[in-house]
C-alpha cells in the first residue's frame, strides 16, 4: 500500500503544509488498506471481515474507513484478552466438523508481540491505551456489570486509568 498511501500524502501536500504531522497521515495507510480491500471484494463477490475487538471499538481505537471497513465483524464482542485466548484455543484444538487445517493456524508471534496497530514506526497499543488486562477489565465492568467509576477503584484500579477509559467508553 504504499503508493497509493504516497499517493495521498501527494496530493494532500498543499493542504497540510506548515502542519505538524501525525494520526491524519497515520490514518491514511489504515484508509488505504481498507480501500484496496474493498475494491477487491468489491471485484470479486467476496467480503471484507472487520477486525475490530470490543476492547478497541469501545474507546474508539479504530480507523473509520479503514479497519473499520467490512461487511461483518465475527469478533466484534469479544474484549483483546478474550481474542488472544480463543487464538490460544484454536491452535490447540480442531473443532469437529472445521474445514481449516489442523495444528497452529495463528502464528504464535501474532499472539505473543505487543499488539500494535502498525501505522508508524515502533507503535504499541500501550502508547495510547492502558494495557490490554487493565483495559478489558475496566471495559467489562463499565460495559457488563455497570459499575461505577468508585467500585472499580475499589477492585484495585488506578482512578486517574479508571476515568480515563470511562470518558473514551462514553
Amino acid at each position: 500500500i504504499f503508493e497509493p498511501v504516497e499517493g495521498f500524502l501527494h496530493a494532500l501536500t498543499q493542504m497540510f503544509e506548515g502542519t505538524k504531522e501525525g494520526i491524519t497521515e497515520e490514518n491514511l495507510q489504515s484508509r488505504a488498506r481498507g480501500t484496496i480491500l474493498m475494491a477487491i471484494s468489491n471485484k470479486f463477490g467476496s467480503m471484507v471481515v472487520t477486525t475490530g475487538n470490543k476492547s478497541e471499538m469501545s474507546v474508539g481505537y479504530a480507523t473509520l474507513y479503514g479497519d473499520m471497513n467490512g461487511g461483518f465483524n465475527p469478533i466484534k464482542d469479544l474484549y483483546k484478552m478474550q481474542v488472544y485466548a480463543l487464538s490460544r484455543w484454536r491452535n490447540s484444538h480442531v473443532p469437529p466438523g472445521a474445514l481449516g487445517p489442523s495444528g497452529e493456524v495463528i502464528p504464535k508471534n501474532i499472539i505473543d508481540k505487543a499488539p500494535s496497530a502498525e501505522l508508524r514506526e515502533n507503535q504499541t497499543d500501550q502508547d495510547s491505551l492502558p494495557p490490554y488486562p487493565v483495559l478489558d477489565d475496566i471495559l467489562e465492568c463499565l460495559v457488563e456489570h455497570e459499575m461505577g467509576v468508585d467500585e472499580i477503584v475499589a477492585r484495585g484500579h488506578d482512578r486517574a486509568t479508571v476515568a480515563r477509559v470511562e470518558h473514551l467508553l462514553y
